[in-house]
This record gives structure tokens, sequence and C-alpha cells, in this order.
């Protein structure tokens, strides 16, 4: 016998499919939305429609916007000398979060992660070179991929390819984070932070 009904079990496993979604959290969420009225649900539902339409790529970073080109992008008091190179939107809102960055960025959508099938070509990695050619005014290119092995894979592979361009290729700083003690430190960490030291 089912545990639920399909039209419920379908609802669960949809959600479950989305990232960061487990099976618990997944049926807590399709239990939620069962509970809403059918106003509610409406709402959701159109805009989750709603903006899977109007949402587009910008020309120019391959942000998620609503217009080409994106409100970072034209935005005429940004430093377009600088872009931060990043792997996903959310990683975007992280920096403009901060306040403390206000060059412009490039999303990759991804990075290179062959043991996922995810090669060079299926991030975009091509808008970028294009745009660095076509805009002389960018003098350094920021990457922050994630602290990964694909993050610094991606990360080697755009310093390598953009070298004999002469724009200046950068990389965030790594090492221990802010409160954390050195005796519970990883290896890895410690020496990056060693790596990474700057004089005080």
């Amino acid at each position: 016998m089912a545990r639920y009904s399909p039209s419920v079990q379908n609802l669960i496993s949809k959600l479950a499919g989305l990232p960061g979604i487990g099976g618990k959290s997944a049926q807590r969420l399709a239990f939620h939305i069962l509970s809403m009225s059918d106003k509610e649900v409406e709402e959701l539902a159109n805009s989750i429609t709603e903006a899977h339409k109007l949402t587009v790529r910008c020309s120019k970073c391959q942000n998620f916007t609503d217009s080409d080109p994106c409100p970072i992008c034209s935005d005429t008091k940004r430093d377009n000398s600088t872009v931060c190179v990043v792997e996903s939107p959310r990683d975007v809102s992280t920096f403009e979060r901060m306040h403390e960055y206000n060059g412009l960025y490039h999303v990759l959508h991804g990075v290179f992660s062959p043991v996922s099938g995810k090669g060079m070509e299926d991030i975009t990695l091509p808008q970028l070179i294009s745009r660095l050619q076509t805009s002389p005014e960018i003098k350094e290119v920021i990457v922050a991929t994630n602290q990964s092995a694909e993050g610094n894979a991606t990360a080697l592979y755009i310093s390598r390819l953009l070298t004999p361009s002469g724009i200046k290729v950068t990389r965030l700083a790594s090492g221990l984070p802010m409160g954390s003690d050195i005796e519970y430190a990883d290896d890895l960490t410690l020496a990056n932070a060693l790596k990474g030291r700057i004089q005080i």
C-alpha cells in the first residue's frame, strides 16, 4: 500500500529534487503547501511561473535578471575595470550583501568537473573570454570560485588562459576563518593561511 496518494508522492518527489532539500524537508514543504489556501497556492505557482518566464541571463555577466543588461552591468557608478568571476548567481548576492566590492561580475553557472561530466564548454567561459576581448577597460579578473578541487582547477585554467592577455588575474585569499582556533584547523587550511600571510 502506498504511503501517500500518488499526487502527494509526486509533489514530495518534485520538491526533493531541488538542491538542498532532503526527503524529510520535502515532506514538510509538501504538507505545508497542502495546508495553504487555494489563493496562496495559486500565488505561489504564479510567482514560480512568472519568474521562470521573465528571467533571462544578462548578455554581459550571465547573471539572472529580468532586464538586459542587468542593473549591476548598467550601473555607471560601478568600477568597470574589475570583473569578479563566480560560480553561481547566489555568489553575486553574497558579494553584494557585503558592500565591499564595487566592480562587475561574471557568472560561470558551474565549474569544471570531469567527474560529473561538466567540461569548460559547459560553463560560460567562452562568454567571459569574448567579453574580455571586447572590453579593454577590464584590467583585473578576480577568480572567486569555491575552494574545492573543481573550483581550484577552474581558477587555474582561467589564470593560464588569461595570463598571455596581460590582464591581472587574482584569486580570493583562503585560510583561517575569523574567530577560529589554529588548534582545530586542518592541514590544508593552515597551509593556505601560511602561504597567504600578509604584513601587518
